[in-house]
């Protein structure tokens, strides 16, 4: 069902790395055909980090699972003309140039206009296509520096790298709302439209309560408020082991099941102390390090008091909860991926299992694009 709600829609995809390739291939999740168009070269996410045996990275075949992928050389006549060729058929363009590159490529919005007036253009770049920081470079670290999430993530001491990058994903989810929004906007006007998506600015959009609390004169820094550190209801403990648990027993019910079962009645009226409140996060840091984490889980989980123990990648697939939603495939095929399917369950029933991306030569893309969907 989820795969049928963009059945006969066509992506033309010439993004590369996380934000780009992850969101088009959403939209593949959900039934659309995507031809991920790359130079001679290749994607460099191609050889970036550990490679195969077949001298690609896990990295580049997870993100483009899906796809169709042709090479093409858009600097030359025979690039354009093919690319131009393309367009004319595409529903959807997805390019995260800087902004002004696709113009100086020759297919600036006017000549893209022209070549088809319903194309949905959406172009993804670090800080938009205006401003003065329109032409910066930029990568998931600084996006989340300058919009702010970087300075509220970390310790009292310093701030943390967000890890996976949180703006690259977050830009991905906002470059596929927008592009499902023009397309119902385009199946009532018959319009196409040109959308601009800022990795930082997805970023940004996360920070409206700070800055709010900030123009109030009551931010507080990291460590130092009830969500980033300085509650001892919520936040993350070291255990025997070595291994982490996390609390977040934020309501009076579940601090009370706390501290009811961890015998330590006297914590009771404690909750409500003046932030941060660094010594009753040292008496549950000491509480904590006197299990391991799995001895914790089986005491907390079943009092409902919101805790979890924190899983490390191996073991998040083999979690009751992840395997009863299905969304976590491991090794799926001979590439040995473990990927997460698109999260969403239509009636019931979610996405299908990705397939491998394939790479074909441009006049086979163009043969078949001849055909009707």
């Amino acid at each position: 069902m989820l795969a049928e709600c963009l059945a006969g829609i066509r992506v033309l995809d010439l993004t590369q790395y996380i934000p780009g390739p992850l969101a088009t291939q959403w939209l593949s999740d959900l039934g659309a055909s995507v031809i991920k168009v790359e130079p001679p070269s290749g994607d460099p996410m191609r050889t970036m980090g550990p490679l195969d045996e077949d001298g690609t990275t896990p990295f580049y075949k997870l993100a483009n699972r899906n796809k169709t992928v042709v090479r093409m050389d858009l600097k030359t006549l025979g690039g354009k003309q093919a690319f131009a060729h393309l367009l004319k058929r595409a529903d959807i363009l997805v390019e995260a140039y800087r902004p002004g590159v696709l113009a100086r490529l020759g297919f600036g919005p006017e000549i893209l206009g022209s070549l088809n007036p319903r194309l949905i253009h959406c172009s993804i770049s670090g800080y938009g296509g205006t401003g003065p920081h329109a032409p910066v470079a930029g990568h998931d670290i600084t996006y989340s520096a300058l919009s702010g999430v970087l300075w509220n993530t970390g310790t009292a001491e310093r701030p943390a790298v967000v890890f996976p990058p949180q703006a690259d994903h977050a830009g991905s989810m906002l470059a596929v709302m927008a592009v499902m929004g023009a397309l119902m906007r385009r199946g009532v006007t018959g319009k196409g439209a040109r959308l601009d998506i800022s990795l930082a600015e997805a970023a940004l959009s996360w920070m409206g309560g700070v800055m709010t609390a900030a123009r109030r004169e009551k931010i507080t820094p990291r460590d130092a408020d009830y969500i980033n550190g300085g509650a001892a209801f919520y936040h993350v403990y070291a255990t025997k082991d070595g291994r982490f648990v996390a609390l977040a027993a934020m309501e009076e019910k579940f601090w009370e099941k706390f501290c009811q079962t961890v015998n330590r009645p006297d914590w009771l009226s404690r909750q409500a102390e003046a932030l941060p409140q660094t010594a009753l996060i040292a008496e549950l840091e000491a509480l904590f390090l006197t299990r391991d984490r799995d001895a914790w889980t089986a005491l907390l989980c079943p009092v409902d008091c919101c805790f979890e123990p924190v899983l490390d990648p191996l073991e998040l697939p083999d979690h009751p909860q992840w395997q009863a939603r299905g969304f976590i495939q491991t090794e799926v095929d001979e590439d040995r991926i473990v990927e997460v399917l698109l999260p969403i369950l239509m009636n019931g029933k979610g996405v299908p299992t990705r397939k491998p991306f394939r790479e074909i030569s441009i006049e086979a893309v163009l043969e078949t694009w001849e055909q009707p969907q």
